[in-house]
């Protein structure tokens, strides 16, 4: 086990604390514009683990429904995007790297949802980039997608 876990984090009152019993995987951007409005940012960054090596250690954070096929959770007292996961238990649960006490230990690998990558956005351009539903599988689960976000 590492000497870095558990991986802690938390939103900007303090009220929710999580511990992860892993190393952070699979740490990427998202460009896509679902991301960019639950963030509030020009993407979201996220580093995932397990369902259930993710605990809550204080609080517990409040759960929005952005689609039909994930959840995005929130601190409902001052608003820090913390979580996204899609709704298969099987899936990951990833956290937004910036709630991390410790951000170097998620180091960005890859870029989704590139589709929607700002013009004026250039970092990490070395990094593989996926278009939303490109990869191999993904096509048929996200036809079914239904965003709940309030668009014009």
């Amino acid at each position: 086990m590492s000497k870095n876990l558990p991986v802690t984090g938390g939103c900007q009152c303090g009220k929710i604390r999580y511990a992860m019993h892993t190393e952070p995987q699979n740490a990427h951007v998202c460009h896509c514009r679902m991301c960019q409005r639950a963030t509030g940012g020009l993407f979201a960054a996220l580093a995932g683990a397990p369902k259930d090596r993710l605990k809550w250690t204080k609080g517990a954070p409040t759960f929005f429904a952005s689609s039909n096929l994930a959840t995005r959770g929130f601190c409902p007292d001052c608003g820090t995007p913390l979580t996204f996961a899609f709704n298969d238990p099987e899936a990951r649960i990833y956290v937004t790297i910036g709630s991390l006490d410790n951000p170097e230990l998620a180091a960005v690998t890859c870029q989704y949802g590139v589709e929607g990558k700002l013009s004026f956005v250039n970092f990490c351009e070395d990094l593989p980039k996926e278009r939303t539903g490109e990869a191999e599988g993904q096509e048929e689960f996200f036809k079914s997608l239904k965003s709940n976000q309030y668009m014009d």
